[in-house]
């Protein structure tokens, strides 16, 4: 009854038609030879790897679920042929360098790729879904006797990588992390603590796991600035078992067939990544594309709900419709997509998930923009972009993806709340993406109190001026982008101006803040491509009447919600957040 599709009708029309990236890829040496036909044969084989390898195995994964005993994992059943088929396949190298074995394809198909694995296969994806961060971490501040040992075994995804921060008592405040690393005589660290939620951290899936571990040295400063990174393999370079244990497994809401891991490290060797009591640096190397990364698990989620939604609501019948079209066949029942306040739910979710995907891949294309262009000036407004980017989207898309799961329930009914209809599982798993990675109130904190007030609102307005630059000069919706955009921009300037005086502001109106720039970003999106869609050679092509509606739909009901968002941050402005007095 659950059936996903890959959406790669849409993903050529958003790399090709809106945002021409062929030809931008062209003035990017590394990716000079790279065209429009070769992007889609990637894409058309990653469809096929998810739609008929991977999918397969979602429900099955879920009520089968990991399996632990004496610090051992067994993943459920068609997991380790699914991952050996991906790994022969060669995606884990896709957007690496081709110096280290990668295939040094753009952040974008890769992008795209991990769109298509979440949806099929969320928890799935969890296990290679940490490699490419890994590898950039490793890429840039392991030492060269590191990268031999590893970065070759990462990007081919021969082993896979885990990330050990998290510690019960400290959550998302790494400060507060107690895990110790002692110096030993031949260079490298004995390793003790505890970590908890570790996403893989025990499997069957590879013969080796490389962890990435936070720990202090005994002499560093206390707090996030004493915090250094080492490297801790399950099995050590002489074929002996690490000093380090999966002591269980939890036991959670969604995405059981991920192993999320309590890891005891008992004196475990491992070797230091980067600078002493530099290690967050060195995680943040990473951070920008981790972000993009879950930000399309909240994209994924939110198509293949309403996939299942819309086709659903095609072949349910129920009741009469209000109006029926002119010449329908008598009946005692139609459709319920017929019924306008199911068309009014399925339009609102086509506009936020296609709306995102035009988003999400621009910025995946910024962020390889900031990595590979020969000009220095155009890499670091790339760089400045995707730093104030990545967070909205992240909490964006993934508030988007759990509420679009649970608005796709409701379509189904008490069908919905069944397992064998597939859409509870979807709302399930989809809620974990607004945890991880920094909840999303830190997304919005991040953005807000640490990227936008400090300068003033600097360079958040001059993005928003380049997407207004950006919309068609005659375009019909352009007019009420345009609009949006200076709003927010207003806001902008206004919030950052009061913040002076009022230190809790920023913390008390980032998240309606956040989430004002993710609708704006929406809105300008579909001006764009309506512009694109209205153009004389797509008058007749149902594809493009569709997306010319779904912006008509876009300006109608979802423009306004950027005016209630504004209007919670101006009232964040003027007034006090109390709680009630206790006792």
């Amino acid at each position: 009854m659950w059936h996903y599709e890959p959406p790669l009708r849409d993903m050529r029309y958003v790399i090709e038609d809106v945002l021409g990236l062929p030809a931008q890829w062209a003035r990017l040496p590394a990716f000079a030879e790279l065209d429009a036909d070769t992007a889609q044969q990637v894409l058309g084989e990653a469809a096929k790897f998810a739609r008929d390898v991977l999918a397969p195995t979602n429900a099955g994964g879920d009520l089968e679920g990991c399996h632990w005993a004496d610090g051992e994992v067994l993943t459920p059943k068609g997991f380790r042929e699914a991952y050996r088929a991906f790994v022969d396949a060669g995606w884990p190298a896709l957007a690496c360098a081709p110096e280290h074995g990668g295939q040094g394809l753009p952040q974008v198909l890769n992008a795209a790729l991990f769109e298509m694995l979440v949806a099929a296969n969320h928890a799935w994806t969890m296990y290679p879904g940490l490699l490419h961060g890994a590898y950039e971490c490793l890429h840039a501040h392991a030492s060269p006797e590191l990268k031999a040992a590893y970065l070759g075994k990462v990007v081919s995804g021969e082993w896979l990588a885990t990330m050990c921060l998290t510690e019960a008592q400290a959550g998302s405040d790494l400060g507060l992390l107690k895990s110790r690393a002692e110096p030993q005589a031949d260079g490298s660290f004995r390793l003790h603590g505890n970590k908890i939620f570790i996403s893989g951290g025990e499997h069957d899936l590879t013969d080796n796991i490389v962890h990435l571990v936070l720990a202090r040295l005994p002499d560093a400063p206390v707090g996030s600035k004493g915090i250094s990174l080492f490297v801790a393999p399950k099995f050590l370079p002489d074929g002996s078992r690490n000093a380090l244990r999966c002591d269980g497994i939890e036991k959670k809401m969604g995405i059981k067939g991920s192993a999320t891991c309590v890891m005891s490290l008992e004196g475990a060797t491992g070797w230091l990544v980067g600078e002493p009591n530099r290690g967050l640096a060195a995680m943040f190397a990473m951070m920008n594309s981790a972000r993009l990364h879950v930000a399309m698990q909240g994209l994924a989620h939110a198509e293949n709900a309403h996939q299942n939604a819309l086709r659903y609501a095609q072949e349910r019948l129920q009741s009469r419709a209000a109006v029926r079209p002119e010449g329908a066949p008598a009946a005692s029942a139609d459709p319920i997509v017929m019924h306008p306040a199911l068309r009014r739910t399925l339009l609102r979710q086509r506009v936020l998930v296609e709306g995102a995907r035009l988003v999400a891949y621009e910025t995946a294309h910024s962020l390889d923009v900031s990595e590979q262009s020969p000009d220095a000036a155009e890499r670091a407004l790339a760089h400045d972009d995707v730093s104030l980017l990545t967070p909205v989207l992240k909490a964006f898309f993934t508030d988007n993806g759990f509420q679009i799961a649970s608005d796709a329930l409701q379509v189904f009914g008490g069908h919905g709340y069944i397992h064998d209809w597939g859409i509870e599982q979807c709302v399930r798993d989809s809620r974990i993406a607004m945890i991880y990675e920094g909840t999303n109130q830190i997304q919005a904190i991040d953005l807000l109190v640490r990227k936008v007030v400090p300068d003033g609102g600097l360079k958040f307005g001059a993005l928003l001026d380049r997407l207004a630059a950006g919309l068609p000069p005659g375009g019909l919706h352009s007019p009420a982008a345009r609009e949006a955009i200076a709003a927010l921009r207003e806001a902008t300037l206004q919030t950052a101006s009061a913040a002076r005086a009022d230190p809790e502001l920023a913390w008390r109106v980032a998240d309606d803040f956040l989430r004002a720039a993710g609708l704006v970003l929406i809105v300008q999106a579909w001006a764009r491509a309506a512009e694109v869609s209205s153009r004389t050679e797509f008058a007749g092509d149902a594809f493009h009447r569709a997306k010319r509606d779904t912006a008509q739909h876009c300006f109608a009901y979802v423009l306004p919600e950027l005016g209630h968002a504004l209007r919670m941050v101006a009232a964040g402005r003027e007034a006090l957040a109390y709680l009630p007095a206790s006792g």
